[in-house]
């Protein structure tokens, strides 16, 4: 199976005043193409920090990261930006939506900045799949929280991303709303045949990945397979 992210010797130290703080010591590890992968760990393991790298958001002080087949240490800031806008999708906990944008707008600009033509078409398609269809011209301000996560869900796979992160996709859902929100991101993931990494301290939800990786003190701790259900 082709490896979509491959980690090596991954190192992250951070300087406050005249003090080093390492939060990732030798991480190493890799995600196949199209699997369902979860990070877990307590607050504070370097969950958020390892996902910035492995999206070449950061650099890592020692290590390397490919993603897509690309070594990043190879490459610049504007050419990793292009990487992750042609291959890479985001949801985030606090839903990462334009304000002055409606839905269908929100949804629309990864697609018109990749030029797409059918831009607001495959928008609305989206949101229709999401359950949106009737909230297409509403702000983020006029709809739920929920409402708001699902609006990033069809942004995140506007783009036909190949891997998508996940960044605590229920921390600011009540149990109930990020149920729905999980099916619907497990649903169109397995739709669309993308690699899913979801950074969480939720068990329940990385039980139903393929494969969890715990951290702790930002080292890894463990790394398996979970139990086919």
């Amino acid at each position: 199976m082709p490896k979509i992210l491959k980690i090596t010797g991954l190192e992250k130290t951070y300087t406050s005043g005249n003090k080093q703080l390492t939060v990732l010591h030798d991480i190493s590890f890799d995600v196949d193409k199209g699997q369902t992968f979860s990070i877990v760990g307590p607050s504070g393991s370097g969950k958020t920090t390892l996902l910035g790298l492995c999206a070449g958001l950061d650099e890592p002080n020692a290590g390397r990261v490919e993603l897509c087949g690309q070594d990043l240490n190879d490459l610049n800031e504007d050419q990793r930006a292009q990487l992750r806008n042609k291959e890479v999708g985001f949801i985030f906990q606090n839903f990462q939506l334009l304000p002055t944008l409606t839905a269908l707008e929100n949804v629309s600009v990864p697609l018109e900045l990749q030029g797409n033509k059918d831009a607001t078409k495959k928008s609305r398609v989206l949101l229709e799949k999401v359950g949106l269809g009737d909230r297409v011209h509403h702000y983020p301000s006029q709809l739920s929280g929920g409402e708001q996560q699902r609006v990033a869900l069809a942004r995140a796979f506007a783009n036909s991303a190949s891997i998508l992160f996940a960044d605590e996709p229920t921390g600011n859902l009540d149990s109930e709303t990020g149920e729905k929100v999980i099916q619907l991101l497990f649903d169109l993931n397995k739709e669309n045949g993308t690699t899913l990494v979801i950074i969480t301290h939720d068990l329940e939800l990385a039980n139903r990945t393929q494969q969890i990786l715990r951290l702790k003190g930002g080292k890894i701790v463990t790394n398996q397979l979970t139990p086919v259900l």
